[in-house]
């Protein structure tokens, strides 16, 4: 049996941050800051990258364009397994968490002092490595606050999620503002100083976390420390001669990262399950997961469209006109983060309010896909307009849609792995769940290639529809996996 250290039984009674622990509060401010910093950055990215060089950009084609963004988004999600088996094998979330950031500014700072291709290149492996890091081991250190029985569980993680964008909404409209008055290395040296500040203020919090933040559950044997060095370089090697042979292209980038994350997937899901470290129990509560695991794929394929189809769309097919002038392109994306930061108080009230009554975790999730595919439907009447045919406060109708559906199964998810994870895996359990959004945002960027603006209905219905069926089917099949989830809602 397990004795709690003073400082986890702190934390579990806190009530002092809106209900919650304080220490929530430091989690809060360093994953705003670096929403702030990682949306502000993809507010203007794409753009940048096929916007012609007469206007500031690359002049990359948009197909290809959209590519680099989906796989950017995947393997941004697709590190997580690193930031995660860092934390469960090594240093412990908490320091992981820390390095992380530092990483981040180096990476937003790269893409705004180097010049063209290569700021982009060496910018953009740096955040995703330092987010994927931060990521995973910010949410796995929210659930360090509570018991595994506090109710407060759900909507604490839905304040979080506020957290998350607060940052993403005042990301985008700074940068984008910036990027459109000065240029868009302006915007991303705005995002490097919002990460900065990010790290600064968390460096003062993290002593405040609880002890069991900084534990690492599975420490990996020192004789077996020379065998990982060795896989790292030999990796860092292959990447490299598949980039140098062109194996690795800008064009294929987003079906690399699908099969990775794909494959990634597979393995996690097996080494936890034949892991002789875990109990029936915690097995059982595994499988449960795969099927919301899908779920999330579904979802987050549409959904982190607002990066590449959407942004395309509201470049060339919306009226930004305000009062006779045009607003920047990034601003559409502040626009979800508003009615999240509106709604996620609301569903952490409503979660609360409901208590044993609120619908299960799948019930949740199968709502989600539906309603996440209903908002793509609702793109059909406008299908087949011209230049600024879209109306501005259409799309603001589609994306209170997509917010309801993320506020189903983004932070339900999030608490999910913690809820089902194996004593063992932690952690890693966080980043299979990531490892779901990485799969789908790497897809979303991938179907660029098949949106074609002169012939919409296709690609807006069949997407559509293919998500609210995948909703249909969990919930049809929501009693069996409560049953797998062995008490767990």
């Amino acid at each position: 049996m397990t004795t709690e250290s003073a400082a986890d039984q702190s934390a579990h009674n806190d009530t002092r941050f809106f209900g919650q622990p304080r220490a929530l509060a430091h989690l809060f401010g360093v994953e705003m800051w670096e929403r702030f910093s990682f949306y502000g950055m993809q507010g203007i990215l794409l753009i940048y990258l096929y916007f012609s060089v007469t206007r500031g950009g690359l002049g990359i084609p948009e197909a290809v364009a959209g590519g680099i963004v989906g796989a950017y988004g995947g393997s941004v999600y697709l590190s997580t397994i690193l930031g995660a088996w860092l934390a469960d094998r090594l240093f412990g979330s908490e320091r992981v968490l820390f390095g992380s950031a530092v990483v981040i500014v180096a990476g937003h700072l790269s893409l705004a002092l180097l010049p063209g291709l290569l700021g982009v290149g060496v910018g953009l492996v740096l955040i995703a490595l330092g987010s994927g890091g931060l990521k995973a081991n910010a949410t796995s250190v929210v659930g360090t606050l509570y018991s595994a029985e506090d109710p407060r569980r759900d909507a604490g993680f839905s304040l979080f999620y506020l957290g998350i964008n607060l940052g993403a909404f005042f990301g985008p409209i700074l940068t984008g503002l910036l990027q459109s008055t000065a240029g868009f290395h302006w915007g991303f040296g705005l995002a490097a100083v919002g990460m900065t500040a990010g790290l600064i203020q968390y460096s003062f919090g993290r002593r405040g976390l609880p002890d069991s933040a900084r534990e690492v559950p599975n420490p990996l044997p020192r004789g077996r420390y020379p065998l990982v060095a060795v896989l790292a370089v030999a990796a860092l090697a292959l990447i490299a001669v598949l980039v140098l042979t062109g194996v690795v292209r800008a064009d294929n980038l987003a079906t690399i990262v699908i099969i990775a994350a794909l494959a990634a997937s597979v393995a996690y899901f097996a080494v936890i399950l034949s892991s002789s470290r875990i109990t029936p129990v915690e097995r059982s509560r595994v499988w449960a997961f795969l099927p919301l695991f899908v779920t999330s794929v579904a979802f987050w394929s549409l959904y982190q469209q607002q990066f590449t189809v959407l942004t395309v769309y509201s470049d060339k097919r919306l009226d930004r006109t305000l009062f006779g002038w045009e607003m920047p392109v990034s601003w559409v994306q502040s626009i979800n983060p508003v009615f999240i930061i509106v709604l996620s108080g609301v569903f952490a009230a409503l979660w609360t309010r409901m208590g044993k009554r609120q619908p299960a975790t799948p019930l949740k999730f199968a709502l989600s896909a539906i309603v996440m595919g209903g908002a793509f439907l609702l793109f059909l009447p406008f299908a087949g307009g011209g230049p600024n045919s879209t109306p501005l406060l259409a799309i603001v109708g589609i994306l209170f849609v997509f917010t309801v559906a993320e506020l189903l199964l983004s932070p339900i998810g999030l608490s999910a792995a913690t809820k089902l994870a194996p004593a063992r895996f932690q952690t890693q359990m966080v980043a299979l769940f990531f490892l779901s959004v990485s799969l789908g945002t790497a897809i979303s960027g991938w179907l660029v290639r098949f949106y074609d603006p002169t012939n919409e209905v296709p690609y807006f219905t069949i997407l559509g529809l293919i998500a609210v069926a995948v909703g249909v089917g969990l919930g049809i099949s929501a009693k069996p996996v409560l049953k797998l989830m062995k008490g767990v809602r």
